[in-house]
């Protein structure tokens, strides 16, 4: 891949990163919930799934999801449902208590792998990104080199845009708010905003074509 290429991908990527959508609120809901430090599981988890995104289209299953339409509903509305069901557990979460404990380094918060997986689901779930990314591979990928090498660049790149985008613009863009945090009150309204916006999302992926 030429510097030229590398560099249009690496504006793609930027561009594609800030563009807010599931990852960006699941992000943003870590961070406050979870602290800054720790909501970069739930990146971690959301990069897994640009992985097999990736892994789908260069196999070639990509192109069979866009071509059927059954396939491509199922996965759909298993991701609306998917993100409703976060939005309203979200929204019916009860407030933790309120204490004096340092949230960074309470224990009893939620656990890496748990953040990580549903990091990944979020991401994972979506048919459109796996159409996204079949449109955008072949510009960046050349038939006549060696795929390998290609692949890697393009994957590391997406990857490593979008941590720095999630954790270190989205994340860091929810700090401010982490006082609301420390009441009952502040719990609950941030709850409900954060499941508003995953419902929302969902909603956005069923009606939006």
């Amino acid at each position: 891949m030429s510097l030229a290429v590398w560099f249009s991908l690496l504006t793609a990527c930027v561009v594609i990163s800030f563009t807010p959508g599931a990852g960006a609120i699941n992000t943003m809901s870590n961070a406050l919930s979870q602290g800054w430090r720790r909501s970069i599981w739930g990146i971690v988890g959301q990069q897994l799934a640009l992985i097999v995104h990736v892994v789908i289209v260069a196999a070639g299953v990509g192109l069979i999801v866009s071509r059927s339409e059954v396939l491509f509903n199922v996965i759909r509305y298993a991701g609306a449902a998917y993100l409703v069901y976060l939005g309203v557990r979200l929204i019916l979460t009860r407030a933790a208590p309120v204490t004096g404990v340092d949230e960074e380094l309470d224990d009893t918060r939620e656990g890496h792998w748990s953040m990580i997986r549903r990091g990944f689901w979020v991401n994972l779930l979506n048919p459109k990104a796996i159409v996204f990314f079949l449109a955008f591979i072949p510009q960046f990928v050349r038939l006549d080199e060696p795929q390998l090498p290609q692949y890697l660049t393009l994957i590391i790149t997406v990857i490593v845009v979008d941590v720095i985008v999630m954790w270190g613009f989205f994340a860091a863009a929810a700090r401010p708010f982490r006082r609301l945090t420390r009441s009952v009150r502040g719990q609950r309204v941030l709850n409900a905003i954060f499941g508003v916006l995953f419902i929302a999302v969902a909603a956005l992926l069923v009606f939006l074509h």
